[in-house]
């Protein structure tokens, strides 16, 4: 276990309690006008491992194998519960969206397990990581609109709206950024489908 690695296992940890400070604000005292503010804090941690953990891996060269399936895992993990959380009223964003991010990310990440294991590397994508940005920021953006809304500024129809729409975005992205890394990676991901498995 590495400090990259540590940082990590952070991002999977606040998932959960998103979810959980989201639905159940209420029971443990958080108010509604609270609550954005601490999904916000919790956004922060999340995406603030996410961006040291592999720059500090690379700087001390503490870049491990274990570290390079975790780091995705926890990527999929966070994001998706993200995502998730938002499926829940007030804002209501439709749950089809959220399945081309869980599809995405099931079909790249098997991908590259399996031709791990068969001895190649699938080559990562600048899709994927601006990707990973967007998402970032439409969460960012969906939670920084529950502000106004907790205000009773804007209603939550409108907040239905919005959110939507740039989950919609997101989700557009996405889709294509699935499509750019199984295309850029064809030759290898045909090898995959030729080469018979290794014999144990």
């Amino acid at each position: 276990m590495t400090l990259p690695n540590y940082l990590t296992f952070i991002r999977i940890f606040v998932s959960p309690i998103f979810l959980l400070v989201y639905i159940a604000h209420d029971s443990i005292g958080i108010s509604a006008t609270l609550l954005p503010y601490i999904l916000l804090f919790l956004l922060a941690v999340s995406e603030l491992s996410d961006a040291f953990d592999g720059y500090l891996a690379r700087k001390y060269h503490q870049v491990t194998d274990f570290g390079k399936i975790l780091d995705p895992m926890a990527d999929s993990i966070s994001r998706l519960s993200v995502f998730l959380t938002f499926t829940l009223e007030p804002i209501r964003v439709p749950m089809l969206l959220i399945f081309v991010f869980l599809y995405r990310d099931s079909v790249v990440s098997t991908l590259r397990t399996i031709c791990a294991l068969r001895g190649f590397a699938l080559a990562a994508r600048t899709s994927g990581k601006i990707k990973a940005i967007i998402q970032a920021v439409t969460a960012l953006l969906i939670v920084l609109f529950m502000i106004p809304h907790s205000l009773q500024v804007i209603t939550t129809e409108k907040l239905h709206e919005v959110s939507t729409w740039l989950v919609e975005i997101a989700a557009a992205y996405t889709l294509f950024s699935g499509i750019d890394y199984v295309y850029a990676n064809r030759q290898y991901i045909a090898k995959l489908l030729t080469q018979p498995p290794k014999e144990g």
